[in-house]
């Protein structure tokens, strides 16, 4: 068969698998070898399922059945008349039989414009979630697919035993008998180190857990969170300063501080089961539904009550920990345990009940109007009530925290997906409805339509919007710091970007997802905008729970201590650096987020309320010495991860 029979890579020293060592072994088998970079393999579509169409223009969707041993992410792509087109699947019942949906779309086209990277990039399925990516183009004259791998981790396992086209959906499903999530809201079909097997072993290690001696001592933090070591002057708020060359924040009552912090801060965060009846044999014994995070009845069109789908496991684990008054005693462990593990900021998308206890610092987003989905996270400035729309959902959003000392500052937006996209955005606007941001870029492009001036439209109307933002703050909040957009990646941004987020940002922040934070990035954006930095995400994750890996994968939960020393340290070594905020509290659901599917294992906490002892353990050691190794007078952790790896690094194992 023609592209096919040419893969022979033996001189590019990556290893394919056969999958065929014995007559009994599936036909259509690639076992992934761990010691590789790269492990794959290609079949014929017509050896799988003959008589497929190699044009596959009159349909929607290719089913494919498949078993895969892992939750670990792989590619799933096909050889065309135009090159190899592939995405990433994760699939949420790794050792099961399962039916997974594909739409052609995602391979054909560009992603549907979204407000942020991941609803721009994750799209949802019942019994996995695909993120899109790689090459796109026509599916004429599709004749193989191909299966392949990043540095698997412990030699999995897939098998596809059927391929079709659908053009309606046909829905997801999973094909065995026994639940895959048991009543804790684990992972059912394997297991792992520190599984739960009873309620009674659980009671046992949370009693464990409340018995566990400790002191705050060794942090050497103010009431605030700041550093004992130095004090400067207070202003009642926080503030940043540059000491010495080197940035800080600065605490209410004038110490040193350096924002230690963690992502969606909750209790009972990563349990939701979502659409339960779309995942026929998913889940065995399913939580109460009035626990809190549970969707309630909602009339259907014929105004009957439509039964509710979603249930939490999380809430469920906390009641059995607490009993029914569960929400106080559960909020107070967190700060307890923030307290413990040296963590000094609540993060955003946090709980307003533990924000509200004003016992740490916290970040939170504000509430801003215009930015649409449609426009890649831009807004649409140029509308007549902008301005109007603007105050009244600002002032609401900002004024209540308007004198509590507890808030370090906000965030005004988060990756937005229009960055590098301005020319892309500039025909979604020209080719979409009517609109007042419409007319404006015509009326701009009027003069010269390139690719610059295109670019031009989209910062001069990013400029128009932050500084609008920035007045709106002020006037109804001039006490905290505006802490800017976190941006998904600074590493190529223009440097009229820069001097723009320069003019209405107080903090420069970005999301980096990466072995450590590179340093020559952080000196360009240092030197552009003399702003102080935040890193508003980061994390590792690995395979062994069930659950994707994150978007930066280890080996072992030992592994993810690790690599968290070695990222936090090596970050705050850098002088510019003053914040940073792990991604996230408690692991992601095991069936996937409602919006966008993900199913990290990311988490402090499990979902049975649990912590992971590595994580935790390494977050203590770092925490104890980050003020000596921001003030340069000791060396960052220098111990990396054995093999840590990042979703965007994978090679090409195939000519594309």
């Amino acid at each position: 068969m023609r592209k096919f029979a040419s893969l022979l890579f033996i001189a590019l020293g990556i290893w394919i698998s056969t999958g065929c060592s014995s007559p009994k072994e599936p036909k259509f088998k690639v076992v992934f070898d761990s010691s590789k970079e790269v492990s794959g393999k290609k079949f014929a579509i017509s050896d799988i399922t003959p008589g497929l169409p190699g044009n596959w223009d009159e349909f929607n969707y290719v089913v494919i059945e498949f078993r895969i041993t892992t939750a670990q992410r792989f590619h799933i792509g096909f050889t065309t008349d135009y090159g190899y087109n592939e995405l990433r699947v994760m699939s949420y019942v790794p050792n099961g039989w399962n039916k997974l949906a594909i739409p052609l779309r995602f391979y054909k086209e560009l992603p549907d414009a979204n407000i942020d990277l991941a609803a721009t990039y994750n799209q949802p399925r019942y019994t996995g979630w695909i993120n899109l990516g790689g090459k796109r183009g026509p599916l004429h004259g599709v004749d193989s697919i191909g299966v392949r791998m990043h540095a698997p981790i412990g030699n999995p396992e897939i098998e596809i035993r059927s391929i079709a086209l659908s053009v309606e959906d046909p829905g997801d499903e999973y094909l065995e008998t026994v639940p895959s999530v048991d009543q804790f809201g684990q992972w059912n079909l394997g297991d792992f180190e520190g599984k739960v097997h009873s309620l009674e072993q659980l009671q046992q290690e949370w009693a464990a857990e409340e018995k566990e001696d400790y002191s705050t001592e060794k942090f050497n933090y103010s009431r605030y969170g700041g550093y004992l070591q130095k004090q400067v002057g207070a202003t009642g708020f926080f503030r940043t300063e540059l000491i010495d060359g080197r940035w800080w924040f600065v605490d209410p009552d004038g110490y040193l501080f350096l924002s230690v912090g963690v992502d969606c801060v909750a209790p009972g965060r990563g349990g939701n089961a979502k659409d339960v009846d779309k995942r026929r044999n998913m889940y065995g014994e399913l939580p109460p539904q009035e626990f809190p995070g549970s969707q309630p009845a909602r009339p259907n069109a014929g105004g009957r009550p439509q039964q509710r789908n979603d249930y939490n496991f999380g809430y469920w684990n906390l009641q059995r920990r607490y009993g029914d008054d569960f929400r106080e005693k559960a909020n107070e462990m967190v700060i307890h345990r923030m307290d413990k593990w040296g963590i000094n900021t609540i993060g955003n998308w946090s709980s307003a009940e533990v924000i509200g206890m004003d016992r740490k610092a916290f970040m939170v987003s504000m509430r801003t109007a215009g930015v649409e989905r449609g426009l890649m996270g831009l807004a649409d400035v140029y509308a007549p009530d902008f301005r109007e729309k603007l105050d009244e959902a600002l002032g609401a959003s900002v004024s209540r925290y308007k004198d509590n000392p507890w808030l370090i500052g906000y965030f005004v937006g988060n990756e937005p997906a229009w960055l590098e996209q301005e020319a892309r955005l500039c025909d979604i606007i020209l080719n979409g409805e009517d609109k007042p941001i419409k007319s404006a870029l015509t009326k701009f492009l009027a003069n010269g339509d390139s690719p610059e001036r295109r670019k031009e439209f989209i910062f001069e109307t990013f400029r128009i919007f932050l500084k609008a933002v920035k007045e709106t703050q002020m006037k109804h909040d001039p006490n905290h710091l505006n802490l800017g957009i976190r941006f998904g990646n600074i590493s190529h941004m223009d440097e009229e970007l820069l001097e723009i987020c320069k003019e209405s940002f107080d903090v420069l922040s970005f999301n980096c997802y990466d072995l450590y934070p590179d340093w020559g990035m952080m000196d360009r954006a240092l030197k552009i905008t003399g702003l102080p930095m935040i890193i508003g995400e980061y994390h590792f994750g690995t395979v062994d729970r069930g659950m994707a890996q994150s978007l930066w994968q280890v080996d072992s939960q030992e592994e993810r201590g690790v690599a968290y020393r070695y990222y936090t340290e090596m970050g705050y070594a850098h002088p510019g650096l003053i914040g940073t905020a792990y991604f996230q509290w408690g692991d992601q659901d095991l069936t996937g987020r409602r919006n966008d599917g993900e199913n990290y294992n990311c988490g402090l906490v499990d979902v049975t309320d649990r912590p992971y002892p590595h994580q935790v353990k390494a977050m203590v050691e770092t925490a104890k010495r980050l003020y000596e190794v921001h003030s340069g007078t000791a060396q960052p952790y220098s111990t990396k991860p054995v093999r840590a790896r990042g979703h965007h690094q994978i090679p090409n194992l195939w000519n594309q």
